[in-house]
């Protein structure tokens, strides 16, 4: 079974790297952007075949390592 997190920084978290990207998106002609926010995206091969189980794994993974749940917020897709 396949896992993919996506982690974001939480709404009023200051984003320089989403700021500068939006700043170089108006340098190269695209002045219509208005706001960036920067995440990452965590693929996971799971050898788990219980989808709640590997869901309450995922979870437990984000909660201590994958996320910095204080200023991070992330959703869990099963594929």
């Amino acid at each position: 079974m396949k896992a993919r997190v996506t982690v974001m920084l939480k709404t009023g978290v200051l984003d320089p790297q989403g700021e500068a990207v939006r700043h170089a998106l108006g340098s190269l002609g695209f002045h219509g952007v208005q706001g960036v926010r920067q995440g990452k995206v965590i693929e996971l091969d799971l050898a788990a075949t219980d989808r709640a189980q590997a869901e309450t794994d995922v979870k437990a993974m984000c909660e201590k390592l994958l996320a910095n749940t204080v200023i991070e917020s992330y959703r869990v897709e099963l594929l």
